[in-house]
Order: C-alpha cells, then structure tokens, then sequence
C-alpha cells in the first residue's frame, strides 16, 4: 500500500516536472521567433525603432506627421504604437492619445486610444502570466514592480482604477504587476476599462480642441500632475513601510 502510495506519487512530480519543462519550452521557443523576427527581419526591425524613435521624441506633431504618412492604415499604426508603448514601459501613452484626438477628432480619437489601451492593457497583463516577473523585471524595473507590488497588495483593483484616471501616463507597470498576482484577467480588464474611459474622453476633448503654444502648456501641466500622483503613491508605499518596521 505504501509502495503503491509512494509510486505514484513519483509518478505525479515526473509528470509535474514534463509539463513545467514543456512550459518553459514553448515560452522560449515563442521568444525566440519574437527576437528572430526583429533581429532578422529588417523591414520590422526598422519599423518598430521608428516607432520607438518617434515616440521617445515627446514631439506631437512629429509623430502626427509619422501617423499620417502612412495613409489609410493610420489607425492601426497608431493601434500598434500604443502596444508598442504598453510593452516597452514606460514609453509615454498620453502622447498617442493627444495625437489621435488631433488626426481623426476626438470622438473617434477617443475610440481608438481606448480600445488599444485596452488591448496593450491585455497584452501586458498575459506576458505576466505567462512569463513571470523575471522577464517582467526587465521589460520595466525591479525598483518598479517591486514599489507598485505593495501599493497593489493594499489597494487591490482600486489602484487599478486610480491610475487608469491618467491615461495620458504610462501605467503599463500596473498590468504587468496585476498579471504577477491571482487576479483574473475579467476583473482586471474591467477596472481598467471604468477608470481609463472617462479621462481618455475629457484629454481627447482637450487634445482636439487645443493647438500649439496651448496644446504644449496643457500637455505640461499633465505630466506635472502625473508627476505628482506617483509622488503621493510612493509616499503612501513609504509611510506603510516604515510603519511596518516600527512594528517589528
């Protein structure tokens, strides 16, 4: 009976063992063909570091230019610079939205930066499911998981919602930190989807509406406000900790 007991129990960690070993190769065989296609391929290669070029200028209408040039498929370049922007943290996300708003009118500017936040949203999310926050770490930071770790352990979906209310800020680090967690990705892409509507149509409305020396003043006061609410984030992340260590 024992023998019987401890046998399959060898049986169950082997077959344990097959499964994470074949999990690992399919998650690397997939990286692999990603890092193929970029490094090999050199149309791609050249396409995604104009983006990442365009994007890292912080220029509206540089990047208006590189959108529009594309013709008809300028919605989905710009679908595609926002996942760009989601996986590669923290590339600013405000930018395409102002950018959107000015090119194809806020209603529908505020359709497209939405609906491909959301999808970026996901896209991060499932890399941390899948990956693991090793290969989070370095597509962000260690400093920045681990500081959105404790803020997310205390405030669970609400800090989801808090920081999808900027969506002019890159809070890609959040979708990945969620996907580090048990959270399920329906209340996940939920929260995301309630707190991210209302700014991304109030800062499409304004990225419409205003233009040049305007524009670049309210885009300033923007991140300035950002600024400050990571600021206040951290500060509450600091203040838990030192509370902890007195305690202890």
């Amino acid at each position: 009976m024992k023998e019987n007991k401890e046998i399959k129990e060898n049986v169950k960690r082997e077959k344990t063992r097959e499964e994470k070993i074949k999990s690992w190769g399919i998650k690397i065989g997939v990286l692999l063909v990603i890092l193929g296609i970029y490094f090999f391929v050199t149309p791609v290669k050249v396409f995604i570091n104009q983006m990442i070029f365009y994007l890292s200028m912080l220029d509206l209408e540089s990047l208006k230019q590189y959108i529009l040039s594309f013709g008809p498929i300028a919605p989905i370049i710009s679908f595609i610079l926002m996942l760009l922007q989601s996986v590669a943290a923290p590339l600013p996300a405000f930018m395409i939205t102002f950018t959107n708003a000015a090119l194809f009118g806020w209603v529908w500017g505020a359709v497209l930066s939405w609906s491909s936040a959301m999808a970026g949203a996901a896209l991060c999310f499932y890399i941390a499911k899948f990956y693991g926050r090793e290969v989070v770490e370095k597509l962000t930071s260690k400093f920045a998981i681990d500081s959105i770790d404790e803020f997310f352990d205390k405030y669970g979906k609400y800090a989801i919602l808090v920081c999808r209310l900027l969506p002019f800020m890159s809070f890609d680090i959040v979708s990945y930190a969620a996907g580090l967690t048990s959270m399920k990705f329906l209340p996940f892409f939920i929260a995301t989807g309630i707190g991210q509507l209302p700014a991304t149509i109030v800062y499409s409305y304004v990225g419409g509406m205003l233009t040049g020396g305007a524009k670049l003043f309210v885009t300033g006061l923007l991140v300035l406000f950002a600024l400050t609410v990571f600021i206040y984030m951290f500060k509450l992340i600091y203040n838990d900790r030192k509370k902890k260590k007195s305690i202890n």
